[in-house]
């Protein structure tokens, strides 16, 4: 298979003109081109005057390939191996089935490898099902009555159901490819497999996580809703079994030798009892900051000119970062165009916010975490988990100085830049369900963030025109970008402390989205499946 890259159309052009342009850079007959896939579409935007898309083709051609392409000459064409997968052997001698505790990518993924590959495996949610979950973030939005187990951290398909679900990802893993496929075949629109900013959006990622759940099912697994991991057993060194509260308060244990841990970012209640158990962890940088938002029109507009609202577009995106002379970086995350910010908490007393997106992208606001990096030596303490109680307390500062209502506090960002507090909105209107509370968020983030803050406001105003403008809406806080412990495991993928236990995803500290989650997740499965902690164990006990 031949890849062509650099193949550009205007924004009019129809699709079908590729293979002429393809043909013409290898010098063949159109008729010589067997097939052609898109490998990946991107926008040309620095042209404000000439936007157009650029792409990269897969083609087969009739006759040799090689020979082909060394006559063509073309120096933007290679040959390349279209990608497989195939699930691994499972070389578990053990009768124990897995258990994957956790429901979001990282859970997902092992749990459908597993399955995949015959493993049966048992899955722990502590929260509902997304239907359920659905209604009670609905709830809670209307009439801010926190389900402290289903919410937008946790139920069926994780922290990553209510967001854009956005398949940007920085590793360069070729199971990423697996991961799209995936997506597409229980729902996704196939246009993921090559956009250069690939998103699912959360009205469709609901109905893919239910899909998930019925070819797990469909396989031997099991999936248990509303059901929170408790405890670890071990002996000798090695997982012997867990234990899990269901919605009723009651206990049940499952004996097993293998443990996924991929419980999402939030679940810090879980991390403290492995800890409580000496299962080696330690301080992660994480990322504090608030939410910016913006007039779709005008983010539109800044990035497209006169293209703006060109129906080949739809919504625009960007990515912005600066690191001031002497300071730590400030950076734009998960920016959801045509967006809302949404309440995220998932603790009683607690204000968190993040970003989501439906698939249309036709919200009035594009809104992004606006983040600064934060070290462990800003933790206040060695402690290995001194950086959930730095988030604790940035969350219940703002709980509190919003009213003690799941309000979240806000400020314009002029009066952010003038260390005023807000008092009125200017034209944009904010968009968390929860509400908002004009005032101050200086005094609810750490110093060094809101320095900054600042400094990356002006900064990125200069990238990106109208990003600074003073009413533009900095909601706050945004403190789970990541999480702020990493539980250190082998290059098995298990635990240094407890084999047969399998830290996994963002919560674990191992990725940082949807795409490097569930990727994590299907390697831990595949570690499982290679029967490495059997061998251990036998060899060394």
């Amino acid at each position: 298979m031949i890849r062509i890259n650099e193949l550009k159309l205007s924004l009019d052009d129809d699709e079908s003109k590729l293979k002429i342009l393809a043909a013409k850079a290898l010098k063949i007959p159109e008729s010589r081109i067997e097939s052609l896939s898109i490998a990946k579409k991107s926008v040309d935007s620095r042209k404000k005057n000439n936007l157009h898309f650029v792409y990269s083709v897969d083609v087969t051609v009739s006759g040799n390939e090689e020979k082909v392409l060394a006559k063509s000459g073309c120096k933007k064409a290679l040959i390349v191996e279209p990608f497989s997968y195939s699930v691994p052997e499972n070389k578990r001698n053990g009768s124990f089935r897995p258990v994957v505790a956790g429901f979001g990518p990282g859970g997902m993924f092992a749990a459908l490898n597993l399955a995949r590959a015959g493993a049966e495996p048992i899955v722990l949610e502590r929260g509902s099902d997304v239907d359920t979950r659905q209604k009670d973030v609905d709830t809670f939005w209307s009439t801010k009555k926190l389900n402290k187990n289903s919410n937008v951290q946790f139920g069926e398909g994780g922290a990553g159901t209510f967001s854009d679900g956005k398949l940007t990802t920085g590793i360069k893993d070729p199971l990423c490819r697996q991961v799209f496929l995936d997506f597409v075949d229980f729902g996704a629109d196939k246009d993921i497999l090559y956009s250069a900013l690939p998103h699912i959006g959360t009205d469709k990622l609901c109905k893919i996580v239910k899909n998930i759940r019925k070819e797990i099912i469909s396989l031997g697994g099991e999936v248990r809703f509303n059901c929170k991991l408790s405890d670890v057993y071990a002996f000798n060194g090695a997982v012997q079994g867990v234990s899990y509260i269901d919605a009723d308060g009651a206990k049940h244990d499952i004996e097993t030798d293998a443990l996924i841990l991929a419980v999402g970012h939030s679940a810090r209640d879980t991390v403290e009892m492995l800890y409580s158990h000496g299962i080696k962890m330690m301080q992660k940088p994480f990322s504090v900051g608030a939410r910016i938002e913006h007039s779709r029109e005008m983010i539109d507009r800044a990035q497209y000119g006169d293209y703006a609202g060109h129906p080949a577009l739809g919504a625009a995106s960007y990515k912005l970062s600066c690191h001031p002379p002497g300071g730590r970086g400030a950076y734009t995350f998960c920016m959801c165009p045509g967006g809302t910010v949404v309440a995220a908490a998932s603790e009683e007393n607690t204000v968190v916010v993040n970003g989501m997106s439906y698939h249309a992208r036709d919200g009035r606001n594009s809104n992004s975490a606006l983040l600064v990096g934060v070290e462990p030596e800003d933790f206040g303490s060695e402690h290995p988990l001194a950086g959930f109680e730095l988030q604790h307390k940035i969350e219940y500062n703002a709980f509190v100085s919003a009213g003690g209502d799941y309000s979240a506090p806000a400020q314009l960002v002029g009066d952010f830049l003038n260390n005023t507090p807000s008092t009125a909105l200017g034209d944009i209107e904010p968009t968390c369900p929860t509400g908002v509370k004009l005032g101050n968020i200086r005094n609810i983030l750490p110093q060094k963030v809101v320095d900054v803050m600042a400094h990356a406001l002006v900064k990125m105003g200069t990238q990106l025109k109208g990003f600074d403008r003073p009413d533009a809406v900095l909601t706050a806080p945004e403190t789970r970008s990541s999480s702020p412990v990493r539980i250190m495991r082998d290059e098995y993928y298990q635990s240094v402390s407890l084999r047969g236990l399998y830290p996994c995803g963002e919560g674990a500290g191992y990725a940082g989205g949807i795409v490097s989650s569930a990727v994590d997740g299907i390697r831990c499965a595949n570690a499982v499946l290679s029967g490495e902690y059997l061998n251990f164990f036998v060899t060394e006990h």
